[in-house]
């Protein structure tokens, strides 16, 4: 980490935990305070704040969890990729709901959304897909994502096998991969504070707009 970013995160200690955060009282829009949270968090100094942990369900109601990259956030929602194949898209196409948790500890924030699930249009995935440098879209054609894998090898070989095979061309969306939409139905921010007396709102949509409660700690 450069010096500039340990400065920053020293004075991070500041932007809400040991003062007031009252942008939280008054803000009615949950998708905007959340990109000045996440923007902050980026300015911060901290390794991949895009990072959350997506919790899924099997059918029967066990859960799983695991780390992907946020990568994007509108209205509409919270957009991720995984291989359609993997277990996480198994579970969630089985029972699609889902549930997000941002932990930005330098600032002692969280954000959790739960939400139902929604696979976005093919053209979305595939403009993403291409936006990805050509070993990532190499990767996801070769990765049985989630598969028991023989050895490294097996995988070494698959990837120079599709190296080849699209060598001088575009390399197509594989139509086993794309994205997921996370439509919220709760986000809850979670701010640290002295003494564990921590802020905690909740926003609900309603036909209006959105329901604000304040959680005890």
């Amino acid at each position: 980490m450069s010096i500039l970013n340990k400065i920053r995160c020293a004075l991070t200690l500041g932007q809400g935990l040991l003062i007031e955060n009252k942008a939280l009282h008054t803000t009615d829009d949950p998708i905007a305070f959340f990109k000045n949270w996440l923007k902050e968090a980026q300015h911060s100094g901290i390794i991949l704040p895009e990072s959350m942990s997506v919790s899924s369900c099997t059918a029967e109601g066990r859960p799983s969890s695991r780390m992907v990259l946020l990568k994007e956030v509108d209205e509409k929602g919270f957009v991720f990729f995984t291989n359609y194949n993997s277990r996480k898209a198994s579970e969630l196409e089985a029972n699609p709901f889902a549930a997000l948790l941002f932990h930005w500890n330098m600032l002692q924030r969280q954000v959790r959304i739960e939400g139902r699930i929604e696979r976005i249009s093919e053209q979305e995935s595939a403009d993403y897909f291409h936006s990805r440098g050509r070993g990532s879209q190499i990767g996801a054609w070769a990765s049985h994502q989630s598969d028991p894998l023989e050895s490294r090898e097996v995988l070494a070989e698959r990837v120079k096998m599709y190296e080849q095979k699209f060598k001088g061309q575009t390399i197509p969306l594989p139509e086993f991969w794309g994205g997921y939409r996370v439509v919220p139905e709760r986000i809850e921010f979670w701010q640290g504070k002295a003494d564990r007396l921590h802020d905690r709102f909740i926003y609900e949509p309603n036909s209006n707009g959105w329901n604000i409660t304040r959680l005890n700690p």
